[in-house]
């Protein structure tokens, strides 16, 4: 069985997140997206007088980072040194993309973990496809056993999956229907030891085709069970989410603020994807993507709002990423120092 993520065909008019090895972004994307320019100077750290004092944003040990940025270099140099690397930058744990290399040759679940572990690195999720119209495919829908089994095997703590619930359409009642889907995954990763997530894009932050009253989000969040359904949130696409759905189609005003989603229920919130983008009006989802740090997402705000919340500092993890970085490890490298430089400013 591949267990590469497959191509997902709900995301091909967003981003593919497809399996890692020599999987270019597609010209769609990057269109979309417009080309990220590498910066001339190193990324911008908190203030001088700030990063020698007070308490780092970023709490300890829960740095990640999702693997789909790096998977270049996976596909031409292997786990083993990109896994080097993140030791270097600073990195405490991983998210996968995907389980195969490339021309460093075959490697097992055994030794995919051990390697992390060896490295300091925690594996703390994977994305895997939600459903497919083959049977053999490696989705919770067509082998729900075996990707449990493959998580459990590496250790994970949790396990998700990057495609949107509009497996059925995109009225009430089809989210519905992949709500009680989700319910399903959750209970069986729950009888294992994990939670099951759903790693949004701009799309769930629409108004549902039948009722445009409703945001189907907000569907998902009232139909999934909270001990079994859990979410991750992808920052830059919830603000381009925001971009593209403060108002109905009716043009009547519907803002909203995805940071207070996370404030309202932040136990359904163990991941982040921290993903930065500079402002443009001008391109479809209002953000061009750019490498942590560079963009007008304001992190310091953001994960201190939620660190700050009683009993929270621990409980969430912080994955940074880049879905087309211009250099893979020059991104990994200087999203991290930029996330440590952060410090609270009260």
């Amino acid at each position: 069985m591949n267990r590469n993520v497959p191509t997902d065909p709900e995301l091909t008019h967003r981003l593919s997140r497809r399996g890692m090895l020599g999987v270019a972004a597609g010209a769609t994307a990057a269109a979309l997206l417009g080309a990220a320019t590498a910066p001339a100077v190193a990324a911008p750290a908190a203030d001088a007088d700030a990063a020698r004092s007070g308490r780092p944003v970023l709490p300890p040990g829960r740095l990640g980072i999702q693997l789909y940025s790096l998977r270049d270099k996976v596909a031409t140099l292997g786990f083993a040194p990109v896994f080097a690397e993140l030791e270097k930058y600073g990195y405490d744990e991983v998210e996968f993309a995907g389980y195969t290399q490339g021309s460093a040759g075959p490697i097992t679940l055994a030794q995919l973990r051990r390697l992390a572990s060896d490295h300091g690195l925690k594996p703390i999720g994977s994305h895997v496809g939600y459903s497919s119209d083959d049977p053999n495919a490696y989705t919770f829908a067509q082998n729900l056993t075996q990707v449990l089994d493959d998580a459990e095997a590496l250790g994970l703590e949790h396990i998700g999956t990057a495609s949107g619930p509009g497996r059925y359409g995109n009225t009430v009642d089809a989210w519905k229907r992949a709500a009680e889907e989700f319910n399903t995954y959750g209970a069986a990763a729950k009888a294992r030891g994990m939670k099951f997530y759903q790693h949004n894009h701009s799309d769930e932050f629409a108004f549902a085709g039948d009722d445009p009253k409703v945001r189907l989000y907000d569907v998902l969040l009232a139909e999934t069970d909270p001990d079994l359904v859990f979410l991750e949130m992808d920052i830059f696409w919830a603000y381009a989410g925001q971009f593209r759905f403060s108002k109905r189609p009716d043009g009547t005003p519907a803002p909203f603020e995805p940071l207070d989603y996370v404030l309202q229920q932040p136990h359904r919130y163990p991941l982040f994807h921290v993903k930065d983008g500079v402002s443009d009006p001008s391109n479809q989802f209002g953000y061009r993507m750019v490498d942590v740090g560079d963009g007008d997402i304001d992190y310091q705000r953001f994960i201190s709002a939620v660190t700050r919340l009683r009993g929270e500092r621990l409980a969430h993890h912080w994955q940074a990423e880049h879905d087309n970085p211009t250099e893979s490890f020059t991104f990994a490298r200087r999203s991290s120092a930029y996330l440590h430089a952060l410090r609270e400013t009260c």
